[in-house]
């Protein structure tokens, strides 16, 4: 992924988030679906979007951006990932705190806070927030999946 910060494009169409949510192709066949193909979007009104496939480039970024614009910084990313190496970049929330929860094998996480860096080890059950303008990065020595709930809006990205 590019350094940079995650542009966004201000959409407000609720009804028509609500009808692509009908429309998902994770929602045509079941109303179940795998977090880790297909993150979850919070938004304002208490509504659940089920979002398309995650791609992991910084299109899916910028578009999920641009289709939640308008929820601003009250809308929360849910995401799961497998994790089998340590991350690329550092990263930071500039407008909200994130939750970070191990939900599999051992997570080492990095915040640099104050000019320091503070690491904690998550293990399974275990969570972390990550306060909001704190840039953060983790590592792994064996697979490992964690959820986030992540206020995405502005996120910076800067090599590690």
């Amino acid at each position: 992924m590019p350094s940079g910060v995650l542009p966004v494009v201000r959409l407000c169409a609720r009804r028509d988030i609500v009808a692509e949510m009908r429309n998902s192709p994770a929602m045509e066949s079941s109303p179940v679906f795998s977090l880790e193909q297909h993150p979850a979007h919070l938004g304002l009104g208490a509504t659940v979007v089920c979002e398309p496939r995650f791609t992991g480039d910084w299109d899916w970024y910028k578009s999920y951006g641009e289709r939640h614009q308008c929820d601003g910084v009250e809308g929360r990313l849910v995401s799961m990932y497998t994790f089998s190496k340590p991350w690329e970049t550092w990263e930071m929330h500039p407008k909200g705190a994130e939750l970070v929860l191990c939900t599999d094998g051992e997570l080492t996480l990095h915040q640099e806070l104050g000019g320091q860096v503070r690491t904690v080890k998550l293990r399974k059950g275990e969570a972390v927030i990550n306060p909001c303008g704190v840039w953060h990065t983790a590592d792994c020595d064996a697979p490992c999946t964690a959820l986030f709930i992540t206020a995405g809006e502005g996120t910076e990205l800067r090599p590690r």
